[in-house]
């Protein structure tokens, strides 16, 4: 059976399912069919062929309408199933068995990039010398990411102008990275290699969304993914982390010590195998089971947001200002980006057409609690820069937080807006996907920019 007569049978399922339920009107049928369609050609234009596409739209037509959402549930563990685990016989292998292939022969390919630079005596330990450990601390990003990149871009069958805007920040990421006349474990040298896979992850954005990087929802899609993709990424890790354990425990066991191989071997390949891995989890599960982003975000959204109020009063409580150091610019840096991106995601998890509710209001606190420490920090940064003047790390904070100020800012005044119903919850989404582009044009300003003007020290 052809994609598109598989497809035209699935909708004829869903359209008999909808048949038996008396009180649906044939008008009711026809308009949530025209979504279900348009939600289907959005979804195979990203990517996804025509199975995997019904199956997402059908659930998202759940959001809207509750005989679909009684269909979605009685219907997606078998065609779970029958797409990704019980292939018919005869049948073409499924997109997904593909996808497998592929990520597995890119993080493959990840791993050995990792050894490459071996051939040419750079080998990653502890007792490296200071040149290697310079090489790796630059180059890892450039060894790993790149194929992260072209997962993507073969599974969404990037074109050639996609592919040339994917190259091209590789390419001077590189160049910047590698020929800059740093000093020597200097403040721009950090910064850069902090800043560096940052700026390349912005980058992968044009290949996960099949170069529609300028569509908002392909970029809120994104967010989607990079929480998810972390999440395995972490459970991935705890999975290594064990193997390396029992790795130690057995050969020790019969005498033989295990670090060399894990050292050289085990460790790097296999966190860069991870990262492929872990992308390919999320894709092959893609809003089928979607669980984990709500589970999370109603666990941890209280706990920052009593986090910050409790460090709030503290500051009140006991006049102690904020120690304005390297080490403690990027912890509140950190905490704040991790505010935002659990806002984001929490937000990429909540139906847009709800009513808003208790939680929304929470997620407001949360917001107004993270700008009152960062306008705390900004003022420890901006008093330390008035009394010793300007450095990169100090700058490089300011500006951070600046940016954090206005998309916090302003996610405060769209929120109160949308509980006090003037303006639906949409413009909350709009307004963080259209600022994403900022967060990425500071971190190529970072790595460009500054270390000519602070040379490189």
């Amino acid at each position: 059976m052809s994609g598109e007569a598989a497809l035209e049978q699935r909708i004829g399922e869903w359209r008999t399912f909808f048949g038996k339920r008396q009180a649906v009107q044939s008008a009711d049928i026809a308009e949530l069919e025209d979504h279900l369609r348009s939600s289907i050609d959005a979804l195979r234009a990203a990517g996804l062929d025509e199975d995997e596409a019904f199956l997402v739209a059908v659930k998202r037509l759940g959001n809207l309408d509750s005989v679909s959402r009684e269909f979605a549930r009685e219907y997606t563990e078998r065609m779970w199933k029958r797409l990704v685990v019980e292939p018919a016989a005869g049948e073409a292998s499924p997109t997904s068995q593909r996808d497998a292939k592929l990520a597995i022969g890119l993080a493959i390919g990840a791993a050995v990039a990792m050894k490459v630079p071996e051939l040419f005596g750079m080998r990653i330990n502890e007792d490296s010398n200071p040149s290697t450990q310079h090489f790796y601390a630059h180059n890892i990003p450039f060894l790993i990411l790149p194929f992260l990149a072209l997962f993507f871009a073969i599974k969404r069958r990037l074109s050639a102008r996609g592919w040339l805007l994917l190259s091209i920040p590789f390419v001077l990421g590189a160049i910047l990275t590698n020929t800059l006349p740093f000093v020597m474990n200097g403040n721009t040298e950090a910064l850069t290699i902090i800043h560096i896979p940052i700026a390349l992850w912005f980058a992968i954005a044009v290949a996960y969304t099949g170069g529609q990087w300028r569509n908002l929802d392909q970029r809120m899609n994104y967010v989607r993914f990079s929480g998810e993709w972390f999440i395995y990424l972490v459970l991935t890790a705890l999975g290594g982390g064990a193997l390396i354990a029992f790795t130690f425990f057995i050969f020790e066991a019969i005498g033989i010590k295990a670090e060399p191989v894990v050292e050289r071997f085990i460790g790097p390949c296999g966190v860069a195998g991870a990262i492929i891995i872990a992308a390919w989890l999320v894709e092959f599960k893609q809003n089928v089971i979607e669980n984990m982003a709500p589970v999370l975000t109603m666990l941890f959204t209280p706990l920052f947001t009593l986090l910050l109020l409790v460090f709030i009063g503290t500051m009140i409580a006991t006049g102690n200002a904020i120690s304005v150091q390297r080490e403690v610019l990027i912890g509140f840096d950190l905490l704040l980006v991790l505010v935002l991106c659990l806002l984001l995601y929490s937000i990429s998890a909540r139906d847009s057409n709800a009513a808003p509710g208790k939680f929304d209001k929470l997620r407001l606190v949360l917001v107004l609690a993270a700008l009152v420490v960062d306008v705390l920090a900004l003022w420890a940064i901006i008093a330390r820069i008035s009394e010793f003047g300007w450095s990169p790390n100090k700058t490089a904070a300011l500006g951070v937080n600046i940016l954090l100020l206005v998309n916090l800012g302003w996610s405060a005044v769209l929120y109160v807006r949308i509980l006090t119903r003037k303006a639906p919850f949409v413009v909350l989404e709009r307004w963080q996907t259209t600022y994403l582009p900022a967060f990425a044009a500071w971190a190529w300003i970072v790595v460009a920019i500054f270390p000519l003007i602070f040379k490189f020290q």
